[in-house]
C-alpha cells in the first residue's frame, strides 16, 4: 500500500509557476508572429505620377502597390502628391501601410452611374444584365441594391464588373442575394474609396478622400462611406480627410481594436464616424467632425470605448449612442452648434436594448439644438446608468426653453453632478 500512498501524495503537490526568461536578443522566426526585431528599414514602394516605382493615377495602380507588398507579408505603400482618380475600391491587405503625403494626396471618386437590371438574377448567379451599360467598364466597382422577395428592407451587395458581352456583366463573386426586377434591382457604381473585410493589423496615413458628393449617388453607411471596413481588427487611421461622401466618412463594421486619430470628417451626407455592430474598444481621438449629419454615431453594441478630444461641430445630432453602446467614455471633447442636440441617448426598443453604463466627463457643450426647446443632452428611452460629471453646458443664444440635461421618465439612475451649466432655462428636467 506504500507505493500507492506516494502516488497519491505527489498527485497533490502544486507546481510552482516560473517566470519566463527576458527577450533581450529577438530573431525573425518562421512561424512567430509576435517577436521579431525592430527593423530600421521595412519593405516599402511607391506610387505618384511620375518618378515613382509604380507609375499611375487610378485605383489599378494604389491596388497594385498594395498587393505587390502584401505579397511579402507587408509593408508600406507610399503615395506621391496628386489627385488619382478612383473606379474601384482600393482593397487593403493585413500588414500594409497606406500613406499619403498629406493633403496634396487625394483620392477621388467619379462620378457614378446607376441603372436597372434588365433580367432577374438569382443568389446563386455571377452575372448581371444591365438596362442601360452605357458608362459602366470591365473593373468597375459597383453596388447592387434591391429589395428581397418578401423582404420590406433593402438589401446591398458590392462587386466588381470583371468580363462582359454586350449588357451583361459578370462579377468578381457570386451575388449570394436574390436581384429581381420586382424588387426594384438596380446597379450603381458606388463603393467604398478604402475598404476590406477580415484583415488586421493595417494602417491609413495622411491623406485626403474626396467623395464627390454631388455626382454620386448614396450609398448607405453599413455598406460603406470614404472609408470602410468589415470584420477585422487592429487598424489605424490617422491624419485622414474623409470628405464629401453620398454616405459615411468612415465606417467600420464588427471591427475591433480601430483607432482613428488626428483625422477630419467633413461634408458626409451620413455619419462622420461609425464605430459599427458589434465593434469593441474602438479609440477615437483628436478628430474634427464637421457638418455630417451624425458627428460620432455609436451604432450597436459598442462597448468599452473612448472618445476624447475631438470637436465635433455644426452636425444635425454631435454625438448619438443608442443598441447595446455600453461601458464608453466620451471625456474632454468639443460639441458645439449641433442643429437638433448635442448629445442623444437613442430610446431603442425599451431598456433591453438602451445605452447603459456610460460616462460623460469633462466635455464643453455649447450652443447645441437649434429649436426653442432644445436640450443639450438628451437621454431617452429606458437608458439606465450614465454618468454626466465635470462638464461645461453653455448657452449664448438666450435660454428660451432650452434645457441642459433632458432625461425621460423610465430613465434610471442618471448622475448629473458637477458640471457648469450657463444659459438655460433649466439645468435639468423630466420630459413629460
Amino acid at each position: 500500500m506504500r507505493p500507492l500512498l506516494c502516488i497519491t501524495l505527489l498527485a497533490v503537490i502544486p507546481i510552482m509557476a516560473s517566470a519566463q526568461p527576458p527577450i533581450t536578443k529577438p530573431r525573425a522566426t518562421s512561424g512567430d508572429a509576435i517577436v521579431e526585431p525592430d527593423w530600421t528599414q521595412r519593405f516599402s514602394i511607391t506610387v505618384g505620377p511620375k518618378d515613382a516605382d509604380i507609375v499611375g493615377t487610378t485605383d489599378k495602380a494604389i491596388q497594385a502597390g498594395v498587393d505587390y507588398v502584401a505579397r511579402f507579408g507587408g509593408g508600406t505603400v507610399k503615395l506621391l502628391p496628386g489627385t488619382y482618380r478612383l473606379r474601384n475600391s482600393v482593397t487593403m491587405s493585413s500588414k500594409v501601410r497606406l500613406l499619403g503625403s498629406g493633403p496634396d494626396t487625394i483620392l477621388f471618386k467619379e462620378p457614378s452611374i446607376t441603372t436597372k437590371l434588365a433580367d432577374d438574377s438569382d443568389w446563386f448567379d455571377q452575372e448581371i444584365t444591365l438596362a442601360n451599360d452605357k458608362g459602366f467598364q470591365i473593373g468597375d466597382g459597383v453596388t447592387l441594391r434591391a429589395k428581397g422577395d418578401g423582404k420590406s428592407y433593402e438589401h446591398y451587395v458590392k462587386r466588381t464588373l470583371i468580363a462582359r458581352i454586350g449588357n451583361r456583366f459578370k462579377l468578381d463573386r457570386p451575388l449570394r442575394d436574390n436581384f429581381w426586377r420586382r424588387g426594384d434591382a438596380v446597379v450603381m457604381s458606388v463603393f467604398p474609396l478604402i475598404t476590406g473585410e477580415y484583415i488586421s493589423d493595417l494602417t491609413i496615413e495622411n491623406l485626403a478622400l474626396d467623395g464627390n458628393r454631388a455626382n454620386n449617388e448614396n450609398l448607405n453607411g453599413n455598406y460603406g462611406g470614404c472609408i470602410f471596413f468589415q470584420d477585422c481588427n487592429r487598424i489605424t487611421i490617422r491624419g485622414v480627410h474623409a470628405n464629401n461622401y453620398n454616405g459615411d466618412g468612415i465606417s467600420w463594421q464588427i471591427c475591433h481594436d480601430v483607432l482613428v486619430e488626428n483625422c477630419t470628417a467633413e461634408n458626409n451626407a451620413q455619419l462622420g464616424l461609425h464605430p459599427g455592430s458589434g465593434s469593441q474598444r474602438p479609440i477615437i481621438r483628436n478628430n474634427m467632425l464637421k457638418n455630417n449629419d451624425i458627428g460620432l454615431f455609436f451604432c450597436w453594441g459598442i462597448r468599452h470605448g473612448l472618445a476624447e478630444k475631438n470637436t465635433i461641430t455644426g452636425n444635425r445630432v454631435g454625438v448619438s449612442i443608442g443598441h447595446h453602446d455600453t461601458d464608453n467614455l466620451v471625456q474632454r471633447n468639443t460639441i458645439n452648434q449641433s442643429k437638433t442636440v448635442g448629445i442623444l441617448f437613442r430610446p431603442e426598443r425599451g431598456k433591453e436594448f438602451a445605452g447603459h453604463r456610460n460616462r460623460i466627463e469633462q466635455n464643453k457643450l455649447i450652443d447645441n439644438g437649434a429649436a426653442d426647446d432644445a436640450a443639450a443632452i438628451d437621454i431617452q428611452g429606458g437608458t439606465e446608468s450614465i454618468t454626466i460629471i465635470g462638464n461645461e453646458i453653455t448657452e449664448t443664444r438666450g435660454s428660451a426653453q432650452r434645457v441642459a440635461v433632458r432625461m425621460s421618465k423610465q430613465t434610471r439612475d442618471i448622475t448629473v453632478r458637477d458640471n457648469t451649466i450657463r444659459g438655460f432655462l433649466r439645468d435639468t428636467e423630466t420630459a413629460k
